[in-house]
C-alpha cells in the first residue's frame, strides 16, 4: 500500500458554494459545519455555501469557513479510504485543520481560534497599509535579495509563502512590496502577481497579531498529535502538545515553508497526497515540487468516487 499523507488547504482556496455538494452527499460533513455554527454562534454555513463572495471573503470568516470545509472533505475521507495516513500537513491556516485531524486540537476549539485569528490579522494593518504580491521565475534567494532591497525607511517586505521553486509569495508595508515587484520584473521575473487580500501574512506587521492570539490560544486545551504533523513553520514533525501553541503563533510572522515540507514528505517515502478541502490549488504545488507523487483532492461530492477507485475501495 502506498505511503499516504494528507494535506489541507489555506487562505486563497475559498469560493462561494464550497463544502455545499458535500453536505448534500454525507451527513458527516452536514454535521461538520453545524458544529461549526454551534461554535461560533452564527451561520457560517450560509456564508459557505451562499455567500455572498465579500462576506466569505471577509478573513474573520473565510479561516473557519476554510477549515470547517476541510475537516467535512477529511471525515467524508476517512469513509473512503482506511489506510492511516503517515503525515497530516497544511498550508498555513490549513495547519489548523491538520492539527485538529490528528487529534491535537478540538475541533469546536479550532473554529473558534481561526475566527479570532482572522479578526487579528485584519486589525493588525490599517487598510491599505499592507500587501501581497506573488513572483514568479525568480528562486528564493534573489526573492530574499530583491526584499533585503527595497526594506528600510520603516518599511518591510520578506518571503512569505515558499509555494514553489520559482513561486514565492511576498508580503508586507505597501511601498515596499510595491518596491520589490518592481525589482523582481528587472530581475528577470517571469510575472509579478499583486494578491487580492485583506492582511500581509506571514510578515512582521503580524506581530500584534501573534500577540493576541497567543492570549486566545493560551486558554484552550492542546494535545500531543496522535499522528504525525508537518509544521510549516519548521517543515519537521511537531513533536509534542508544548511545542504547538509557539509554532501557531510564529505562523502569523514566519514564512510558509512548503517546498521543504513536500519534499520532507518525499524523503520519508510518501508516495500519494490527498489534497482534502476547497480547491486543488495544493495540488497544484505538489506537482511542481515533487512530480513523481501521486496526488488526488476531495472537496466536492464527485470526486469521492474517484478516489475510492484509486484506493480500491467502494463507497457506503
Amino acid at each position: 500500500m502506498k505511503k499516504l499523507a494528507i494535506v489541507f488547504p489555506g487562505q486563497g482556496s475559498q469560493f462561494v458554494g464550497m463544502g455545499k455538494g458535500l453536505c448534500a452527499a454525507y451527513p458527516v460533513a452536514k454535521e461538520t459545519f453545524d458544529e461549526a455554527n454551534d461554535a461560533l454562534g452564527f451561520d457560517l454555513a450560509s456564508i459557505a455555501f451562499t455567500g455572498p463572495a465579500d462576506a466569505l471573503d471577509r478573513t474573520e470568516f473565510t479561516q473557519p469557513a476554510l477549515l470547517a470545509a476541510s475537516v467535512a472533505a477529511l471525515r467524508v475521507l476517512r469513509g473512503v479510504a482506511s489506510a492511516a495516513p503517515a503525515f497530516y500537513a497544511g498550508h498555513s491556516l490549513g495547519e489548523y485543520t491538520a492539527l485538529v485531524a490528528a487529534g491535537a486540537i478540538r475541533f469546536a476549539d479550532a473554529v473558534r481560534i481561526v475566527n479570532l485569528r482572522g479578526k487579528y490579522m485584519q486589525e493588525a494593518v490599517p487598510a491599505g497599509a499592507g500587501k501581497m504580491c506573488a513572483i514568479l521565475g525568480l528562486y528564493i534567494n534573489d526573492v530574499a535579495a530583491v526584499c533585503d532591497a527595497a526594506s528600510g525607511d520603516g518599511a518591510v517586505v520578506v518571503s512569505a509563502n515558499i509555494n514553489g521553486p520559482q513561486q514565492i509569495v511576498i508580503s508586507g508595508d505597501a511601498r515596499a512590496v510595491d518596491m520589490a515587484a518592481g525589482l523582481a520584473s528587472e530581475r528577470g521575473a517571469k510575472r509579478v502577481i499583486p494578491l487580492q487580500v485583506s492582511a500581509p501574512s506571514h510578515s512582521p506587521l503580524m506581530e500584534g497579531a501573534a500577540a493576541r492570539l497567543a492570549s486566545e490560544l493560551a486558554k484552550i486545551e492542546i494535545a500531543a498529535p496522535k499522528a504525525s504533523v508537518l509544521s510549516n513553520v519548521e517543515a519537521a514533525p511537531i513533536v509534542g502538545a508544548a511545542q504547538i501553541k509557539g509554532i501557531l503563533v510564529r505562523q502569523l510572522t514566519s514564512p510558509v515553508r512548503w517546498v521543504e515540507t513536500i519534499n520532507r514528505m518525499k524523503a520519508e517515502g510518501v508516495e500519494r497526497v490527498v489534497e482534502a478541502g476547497p480547491g486543488k490549488v495544493l495540488t497544484g504545488l505538489i506537482k511542481r515540487i515533487e512530480p513523481d507523487i501521486e496526488t488526488f483532492n476531495i472537496g466536492e461530492a464527485g470526486d469521492v468516487d474517484k478516489l475510492a477507485a484509486a484506493m480500491g475501495r467502494a463507497v457506503a
